[in-house]
């Protein structure tokens, strides 16, 4: 492993970052590029490409790079640049250096302290300006990096000025023992070189103790045995940052005794040791508690496409998912499908981005009346949206939810076609809502939590769906969930009638399904008396009594697609029920 450092014309225009062998990276003032230097305008977005072996570096001039590349004082279209050498793009220096992360054996310190929270808080800083001046840097410097190499580097430098006896500082994680890596290391003159974190600081801080520990080591002592710091620095702590990466992680500092660097003060008062390891605490909580929270942000966020508002409310802020574990429940299951899809992609095929955006637009509708609603948003079927009541909370009025939803969503299209040159105007959609037993609950990870429903019911609910198209009605439920509506849905939000008795292609169990209708006041082409003789009309045609299903459906008003099925099987067979009819029209396909 190699590491390049690069120096800009300003102090702070700096970095260090680890290269690996057989690795090919690039350099340039491109942000998304490995090796980003975007201090310098005289660098291109891509300007060397930088191929890493055991020890060198072999560097290639890009054509699309504006100014030169310099290697010993002459511009280079390529170059080898060994360890101990350096380059020069624009007015930035890079250094190729080996990176150190061997360390060895530490000796054993001459004092070691473990430090206690209720302890430091009676330290007093003897530098509190300087303190509270870059800790007001600290939110910027956290929430300003682009990525984790970014933040390491810019702690690192917040470190070096909030702890002015510090001649070194490191992120550093331990990985059992035996590995202890350095996420990013610096000191404070650079020219001294790499050094090397004790090994048995970092275990006894982040593993043993998980603790704030300091270690002196006695001056001048002779340590041939050991390849830390110890002949450099005299003392170093290591403070544990919780949740900084997957491994237990710490902010490392290390000097020398005597050094004056405060005014008045110097490191052979103890106290001053001990306000350093109280400031890098603090520090260390305030960069926990952002990622905390910046982690907790980033599974709310994910959970939002799924779950509403009062689930999460119920997951808490810790969001104890153990409630989102597979379970089997009753559910209402929707299945909502967006229509004219496909004769859409091939009329639009030269502006695919302008229906997705639609397409987009309309699954949000669809996913927003099921969240306004209670519901758990499961999957995006390609053009389709399931929604599910019931799970992780049951309820009672899981169905009533359900329907509240789709007439929601029915309304929202409705509105949508009414209105001149609206996005989703040559859009309509198709709802089938069914409830039944099912398993329902999270798969993936905390970080990554997706939901899903199984069962049954989910089977019957894509069917119902698919069947609005054939029933020429937006909205089809199962008997289960009319039984249920029937008896908790007011007649002012919703009203229901029975279509027939189904049994759908490749299905062994017949199926009644009902139409779920806006009320009277928002759909008054249908009258309450219209549904009464359409349901007469479903009782003499089950019955086999054609003659009077006809009469009673040919009432309907002309607009009332729903009436076509029935009266296309009654009418193909003359008015007569065919010899043996047991009241069940077999779909021929799905």
């Amino acid at each position: 492993m190699l590491e390049l450092v690069a120096q800009g014309l300003d102090s702070k225009d700096r970095w260090r970052r680890p290269i690996s062998p057989g690795q090919r990276y690039l350099l340039g003032r491109d942000t998304e590029v490995p090796l980003s230097v975007p201090w310098d305008r005289q660098i291109s977005r891509h300007h060397v490409q930088i191929d890493v072996h055991l020890d060198h570096l072999q560097l290639t001039r890009l054509e699309a790079a504006r100014n030169p590349l310099f290697f010993a004082g002459e511009s280079v279209g390529t170059c080898r640049v060994e360890i101990g050498q350096h380059f020069v793009v624009g007015a930035t220096t890079f250094h190729v250096a080996p990176f150190e992360t061997d360390t060895g054996n530490a000796s054993v310190p001459f004092e070691e302290v473990a430090f206690k929270p209720q302890e430091l808080r009676k330290i007093r800083y003897q530098d509190p300006e300087n303190r509270i001046e870059v800790l007001t840097h600290l939110p910027e410097v956290i929430s300003g990096a682009r990525n984790d190499s970014e933040l390491y580097y810019r702690l690192v430098n917040l470190l070096l000025k909030g702890v002015v006896h510090a001649e070194a500082v490191a992120i550093v994680t331990a990985a059992g023992t035996d590995e202890i890596t350095m996420l990013h290391w610096d000191r404070r003159h650079e020219t001294a070189g790499p050094f090397h974190p004790s090994r048995r600081l970092v275990t006894e801080a982040l593993e043993r103790r998980q603790s704030s520990v300091l270690h002196i080591w006695e001056k001048d002592s002779p340590q041939p045995h050991d390849k830390t710091l110890m002949q450099e620095f005299d003392w170093a702590y290591c403070t544990p940052v919780p949740g900084l990466v997957l491994e237990p992680a710490g902010l490392y500092v290390a000097g020398r005794m005597g050094k004056t660097f405060v005014p008045g003060t110097t490191l052979s008062d103890a106290l001053q040791l001990e306000a350093d390891v109280k400031f890098t605490e603090l520090v260390a909580e305030i960069i926990g508690a952002v990622i905390r929270a910046k982690r907790l942000e980033r599974q709310k966020a994910g959970l939002r496409q799924f779950f509403a508002p009062p689930i999460l409310a119920a997951l808490g802020d810790e969001l104890d998912t153990t409630l989102l574990e597979p379970s089997e429940c009753d559910v209402t299951v929707m299945f909502c499908d967006l229509r004219g899809f496909s004769q859409r992609a091939e009329t639009e095929a030269g502006d695919l981005i302008g229906l997705l955006e639609r397409v987009s637009r309309a699954l949000g509708v669809m996913t927003q009346h099921i969240l306004d609603n209670g519901g758990v948003t499961g999957d995006f079927q390609g053009d389709a949206t399931l929604g599910f009541w019931g799970w992780p909370f049951p309820s009672p009025d899981a169905a009533v939810y359900a329907c509240r939803a789709a007439l929601g969503i029915r309304a929202a299209f409705a509105k949508a076609a009414a209105t001149k040159n609206h996005p989703l105007a040559d859009f309509a959609m198709g709802i089938g809502i069914a409830h039944g037993r099912a398993v329902a609950g999270k798969i993936g990870t905390a970080e990554q939590v997706k939901v899903t429903v199984f069962g049954p019911v989910v089977n019957l609910a894509s069917r119902l769906e698919s069947m609005t198209k054939q029933l020429r009605v937006p909205i089809l439920l199962d008997e289960a969930t009319a039984n249920i509506v029937r008896l908790r849905l007011p007649e002012t939000e919703g009203r229901l009638r029975r279509l027939a008795r189904l049994l759908p292609y490749g299905m062994e169990t017949p199926v009644v399904v009902s139409e779920l209708l806006p009320p009277a006041t928002d759909f008054p082409e249908l009258t309450d008396a219209h549904i009464e003789s359409y349901e007469h009309g479903v009782e003499h045609f089950v019955a086999g009594e054609w003659d009077d299903a006809y009469r009673c459906l040919h009432a309907m008003p002309p607009s009332d697609r729903a009436q076509d099925f029935l009266m296309q099987q009654i009418v193909s067979h003359n008015r007569t029920a065919p010899p043996n009819w047991d009241g069940i029209v077999r779909l021929p396909s799905k």
